[in-house]
């Protein structure tokens, strides 16, 4: 065992790398459950995103290409949501649980043929004299644009839920959605929008991880990731900014216990693995005494007939 051979600076560097995925995926479920859904497919969409955006990123060349292609295949996967709960009225627990066992087996006939190849890199961003700054440059400055897309769509969420007009409905539709109703606003449509949001948010995190994190194609590569972004709201008590704390928390546990098998640390590699999981089932075991930031209308369905 030898606990020297872990960098801090690449630790932390790369701690921000595998939070990316989570966030983007945390975002998007924020902001749906924010309008009063509750979507257990976050997993099944980012498998999604995560195989749409390898192939079109192979085939064209292009990651640029490849995340907007993940995007949109995860607000497609969503409209399928979209329908059972919004349209069908069905149960929206079981609904979103169809979506993941959907996604992972679609994903997994999708991606047969891309087993094994190597997709075209996105570069760090470098900006003169910032990167090169000792010890902060290489943590903070030396990225993906992905990344910073990522942080920059927490401040955009955290701004328009909390000064617009638009997150003011939103909120509203969350909360109460037959006095929104009363008030004349479209609820469905409002939900409908904020799925369709939180499907390209998914897609984007899926993406990230089979272009940037882990650039390669395995089946079932999420291994998890959504289930723990659907924790991560509830951690967040619904509020983007500690999202982006929490994501960085669970992303940090995660880089650790690869650090610590690496440095050979006298701890059977299940139990590392199993870390993030157990960290995440005992968050919300504490969290979910408190109920009182939930939106009061999530899981609820909406009858326009009311």
């Amino acid at each position: 065992m030898d606990l020297g051979e872990i960098n801090p600076v690449l630790l932390v560097a790369s701690l921000m790398v595998a939070a990316t995925p989570l966030l983007l995926a945390a975002i998007g479920e924020l902001v749906v459950e924010k309008a009063g859904v509750l979507n257990l497919g976050v997993e099944g969409m980012m498998i999604v995103g995560a195989i749409s955006g390898f192939a079109i990123s192979v085939e064209t060349g292009s990651p640029w290409l490849g995340f907007i292609a993940a995007a949109i295949g995860g607000a497609v996967l969503s409209l399928l949501f979209v329908l059972l709960t919004q349209v069908a009225l069905a149960n929206q627990v079981a609904s979103g649980l169809a979506l993941t066992l959907f996604g992972l087996g679609f994903s997994a006939l999708l991606g047969q043929s891309y087993v094994g190849i190597k997709p075209p890199s996105m570069g760090d961003i470098h900006i003169p004299l910032i990167s090169d700054i000792p010890v902060i440059g290489p943590i903070l400055f030396q990225h993906d644009p992905i990344l910073y897309v990522g942080i920059a769509l927490t401040a955009a969420v955290w701004a328009v839920l909390k000064y617009t007009r638009v997150g003011l409905i939103l909120r509203a539709v969350g909360e109460n959605h037959d006095a929104a109703h009363a008030l004349g606003y479209k609820v469905i449509k409002i939900r409908v929008l904020a799925i369709l949001f939180g499907g390209a948010c998914a897609g984007l995190g899926g993406a990230y991880i089979s272009l940037i994190r882990v650039p390669q194609w395995t089946e079932g590569m999420t291994a998890g990731v959504g289930w723990i972004a659907l924790a991560l709201v509830v951690f967040a008590s619904w509020k983007p900014w500690r999202a982006l704390l929490g994501a960085y928390l669970f992303g940090g546990i995660t880089v650790l216990q690869l650090n610590l098998q690496a440095a050979g640390v006298a701890i059977p590699v299940e139990y590392l693995a199993m870390s993030p999981y157990i960290i995440t089932i005992l968050v919300l075991v504490i969290l979910s005494a408190d109920k009182s930031s939930a939106p009061a209308s999530l899981g609820r369905i909406f009858h326009a007939s009311h």
